[in-house]
């Protein structure tokens, strides 16, 4: 049930909102974003018809002075990141509630999902913002646009894209925990010619994974040691424009990282574990501590692009490659064993514009492959073939529908399907709605690994749809919205402990909620957010599903102030959440819940000059004690500082 006080802060914040921004005499005009993951061709948001998007811009990355595409998505509605630990560990992102396999995680449209990893997840722990140009989330199914893993939404980071005069940027900040960042870069274009580079370096001493501030579990000394992380990342996208009509697009990052790791024994964390007579975990302070896991990942993507017939034809030719390694070492300096995954994907798509829509074709083939130090390597292969239409004979109507079918290798054919119309009233009030389909193959580590494995598997298949109202009051600058969201999942894979293999769950795993929320921009300076979103997930047995929250709220501040000040100021509450069926107290008791909490970080910077700009940013300002995932720590109130110089 929502919490009586925390929905009347909520309902409290719209009136405020509403009832004074009627009376605001400067309002702000934001100028129209643009989007290409909703169709897979460039639209602006109000062309993106009963879809559900959020936009992040490079502006809010920059003003929040966050290092990790994680930490951006933490304060976002609708969407949950959980992580083992600090940075590098191991991350999950809960989209409407969906587990975390559900939401496919794109770069420049390059999958980020792990091919390699036990239930294709993203990894989102080393992905750094560096060269982002926005971050674009599209909620619910849509297989329909981009096949297996997007059966909840999809995520894609685009990165920036040369423009304009060359210039360069170089920015060094530290701050707690040991932590050091440099990074630089250089963007702009010349004649034909565009590009964008961007390199950076983290080093920390971080803090222990397990968490020492935890009095349930058995610390014993066990949760003292800290826990390195270091980061080498490099972005980079260029394009030449052969013609008016015709031109070439390479996009590329690489990560190169070091998470040193905890030990987990019998529910919980900590350094390291030795096991006494009657197989119970106990701390074993004698150990060394050199357990750790060493990812490189490499993403690259090339498109050709071409219209025809004074723009009615448009194509677009791409083949992207992504490669993966985590290679694991033991608290004892051993070998762990390794994981590698790679992905292969050729598309080619036309559109045919017309006045009043815009018609899709495309076909692809997608292939992965994963190998391990238990499984050898393997591989399953997907062909398909989409259509869509996006329909806007006027500035009211936007229909988006689409059908697509998928060839699996090993279990056949799926066809999923994606309606998405919405209509906008003159009053400024816009109504939406969308149905989709979707399916999500199993992972080669289901089908194949030796021990675990099940060769018998086959898809997961989601349905789901959502209703919106949107009005926006333009004299006020207010803008209020309301959407009801409802997803069924049926043939969940999971890992079935009475047969110790993955089996598919019998019965309907479901996804509800409402999300909501207001913004207001009162003068030119000064931008209030707040929103919340309340989310139901059940299995079939009616249990919740681990980690996400009942109800999440957010607020967040941004003011420019002296000129050249800016402070951005972001608070977000969530209520308890269930936790794993493996958490457990020191006494072998079980963790049904975590603790809800109260989360506020703030950034501020100052342009000294055309060229200078200072910045900090405080993280948990308030020294809140909180876990993600039973066990596993959390920052505390820490603080960094930085100075960064563009030329």
């Amino acid at each position: 049930m929502i919490k009586q006080g925390m929905a009347g802060v909520l309902f409290a914040g719209y009136v405020f909102f509403a009832v004074c921004g009627a009376y605001a005499e400067d309002s702000v005009t934001r100028l129209p974003e643009v989007l290409v993951t909703a169709t897979g061709t460039e639209i602006p948001v109000e062309k993106a018809g009963g879809n559900s998007v959020t936009v992040i811009t490079a502006k809010d990355i920059e003003a929040k002075k966050a290092s990790s595409v994680a930490d951006i998505l933490k304060g976002l509605p609708g969407l949950d990141v959980a992580a083992n630990g600090g940075p590098g560990t191991q991350t999950s992102v809960f989209l409407r509630g969906a587990d975390s396999k559900n939401t496919l995680i794109l770069v420049d449209g390059v999958m980020l999902n792990d091919p390699s990893s036990a239930n294709r997840s993203a990894e989102l722990s080393n992905l750094t913002v560096d060269n982002i140009e926005r971050i674009e989330v599209v909620k619910g199914p849509m297989s329909v646009m981009y096949g297996s893993n997007a059966t909840a939404g999809v995520v894609n980071i685009i990165t920036k894209k040369g423009k304009g005069p060359g210039s360069f940027f170089a920015d060094v900040s530290g701050g707690s925990y040991g932590t050091v960042k440099a990074a630089a870069g250089a963007s702009g274009s010349a004649s034909s010619l565009n590009y964008a580079l961007a390199v950076s370096g983290i080093r920390s001493d971080g803090f222990s994974v397990a968490d020492d501030d935890n009095d349930r579990i058995n610390k014993d000394g066990n949760t003292k040691e800290k826990d390195a992380y270091e980061n080498d990342s490099f972005s980079g996208r260029a394009g030449c424009d052969f013609s008016e009509n015709a031109s070439l697009d390479l996009v590329t990052r690489y990560t190169d990282s070091r998470t040193d790791l905890d030990d987990y024994g019998s529910g919980f964390a900590g350094d390291a574990f030795a096991y006494d007579a009657n197989w119970n975990s106990v701390p074993d302070l004698s150990s060394p501590h050199k357990r750790r896991v060493d990812s490189r990942q490499s993403l690259s993507k090339v498109s050709l692009n071409n219209r025809f017939a004074d723009r009615f034809i448009t194509t677009r030719l791409s083949y992207q490659l992504a490669d993966k390694k985590r290679e694991y070492t033991e608290n004892d300096g051993s070998d762990g064993g390794f994981y590698k995954g790679r992905t292969h994907e050729g598309d080619i798509t036309g559109d045919l514009n017309f006045d009043a829509s815009t018609v899709s074709v495309g076909v692809s083939y997608y292939r992965e492959i994963m190998e391990s130090a238990a499984l050898p390597e393997k591989d399953s292969d997907i062909v398909s073939v989409r259509v869509q239409e996006q329909y806007a004979p006027n500035d009211a109507v936007t229909v988006i529908v689409g059908a697509r079918f998928d060839d699996h290798d090993r279990f056949g054919g799926k066809t999923t399907f994606r309606l998405a119309p919405s209509y906008a009233f003159k009053t400024g009030t816009s109504v939406k709605a969308s149905y989709g389909t979707g399916f999500r193959a199993p992972t080669l580590y289901e089908l194949f690994e030796p021990t675990y494995g099940n060769k018998d598997l086959g898809a997961e298949e989601s349905r789901g749809w959502d209703f919106g109202l949107e009005q926006a009051f333009r004299d006020s600058g207010v803008n209020v919205s309301c959407t009801y969201f409802n997803m069924i999942f049926d043939d969940r894979i999971v890992y079935d402990f009475s047969t110790s293999r993955y089996n598919q769950l019998a019965g309907k795993t479901k996804t509800s909620g409402v999300e909501s929320s207001v913004s207001w921009s009162p003068v030119k300076d000064l931008d209030l957010d707040l929103a919340h979103h309340y989310t139901e997930s059940r299995d079939p047995d009616g249990k919740r599903l681990a980690r996400r929250p009942y109800n999440k709220y957010i607020l967040n501040v941004r003011y420019r102030f002296m000129e050249k000040a800016l402070a951005d100021l972001n608070v977000r509450y969530l209520d308890k959440r269930r936790d794993s069926a493996y958490a457990k107290d020191a006494d072998g008791n079980r963790v049904d819940y975590l603790l809800a909490y109260t989360l506020t970080n703030l950034a501020l910077s100052y342009q000294v000059t055309k060229q200078v700009e200072i910045y900090g940013r405080i993280d948990n300002l308030f020294d809140e004690k909180y876990e993600e995932c039973w066990s596993y720590a959390t920052a505390g109130l820490s603080g960094y500082a930085g100075v960064k110089v563009s030329l």
